[in-house]
């Protein structure tokens, strides 16, 4: 998408002069500390104070860049009592950074609050684009990228997991999520008991010395990554859609378990035979008729 619009520097202050006051979403590289826009500095190099959640890591940005900007910590654990402290130098004149560990501020990050009290108080709010690990790993993919879900971090417990996955299941898009190491083989055995075995990527350490990039089924990435000593690295993980994925021969006693494992997880019984029929290619009365065969009759199964 090209974005309308011709030159100029935006609300967010002219090239070379002072910058507004209000609150500035700024972007930082996920890796390379390279990957920072030319109007990403001059913020930076502007703004009263940059928000982060480790200033020990915005620093090490900054130090590269030259730029002595004073830094607070603004995190899940202190967003409450940093709030207002922010608030009140932005009604005061001063223009405010706010920046993620690395890539786009508020996505899977604090922040969205604070945007919410700048605009229903009536401070400026401006954004100033850049990197971003679920688009970046998207484009690796060589997934159709027209429309995606970012599903962000996944919960951490296997049942809040799988009703997740379960509520995305049907969609056609691509969907994306990022992912700890030691958590990543956990999560892939959920997305393949609950989405089925999809073509995937794994994106890992993007724009950094050891980047790299495992493509195919989820069991695949799942068998590569346990014959590792270690698995290292936050990882960026983008599944296939819904859309296209060929009905599976799916037994009898497979099609139990699956049904089980969907109710397990949240899923009501006419919503789990649904994705069976969808996933299986089984007609929905002769799917009913064996998932009641293998219960004896007694159990959960609607019709």
């Amino acid at each position: 998408m090209g974005g309308g619009g011709g030159g100029g520097a935006g609300n967010g202050g002219n090239a070379g002069g002072g910058l507004a006051a209000g609150l500035y979403l700024v972007a930082t590289p996920i890796g390379n500390l390279e990957d920072i826009s030319l109007r990403a500095l001059r913020v930076l190099r502007q703004a009263k104070l940059v928000a982060a959640e480790d200033t020990r890591r915005i620093r090490k940005l900054l130090n590269a860049h030259g730029i002595t900007a004073r830094t607070v910590s603004y995190r899940e654990r202190n967003r409450a009592k940093a709030t207002p402290h922010l608030l009140a130098a932005i009604h005061g004149g001063a223009p405010v950074a706010l920046v993620s560990d690395a890539g786009t501020p508020c996505l899977s990050d604090p922040g969205a609050e604070l945007v919410r009290l700048c605009a229903e108080q009536g401070a400026a709010v401006f954004v100033v684009p850049g990197p971003s690990a679920a688009v970046g790993a998207l484009a690796l993919s060589g997934f159709p990228a027209q429309r995606f879900s970012f599903l962000g971090f996944p919960p951490h417990r296997s049942a809040a997991r799988r009703k997740l996955f379960a509520e995305v299941r049907e969609r056609p898009e691509a969907l994306v999520l990022f992912e700890a190491p030691h958590r990543m083989a956990a999560t892939l055995d959920d997305l393949i008991a609950i989405l089925g075995d999809r073509p995937a990527a794994a994106a890992r350490e993007m724009t950094k010395l050891h980047e790299e990039t495992l493509r195919g089924p989820l069991s695949e990435l799942r068998r590569r990554l346990l014959e590792r000593e270690e698995i290292r690295g936050e990882f960026t993980l983008v599944i296939a859609g819904s859309a296209g994925q060929e009905p599976q021969e799916i037994g009898e006693r497979e099609l139990r378990r699956r049904y089980l494992e969907m109710l397990a997880a949240g899923a009501e019984p006419n919503e789990a035979l649904r994705m069976l029929v969808a996933k299986s290619g089984i007609n929905r009365r002769e799917l009913y008729r064996l998932l009641r065969r293998h219960e004896g009759g007694r159990g959960r199964t609607d019709g």
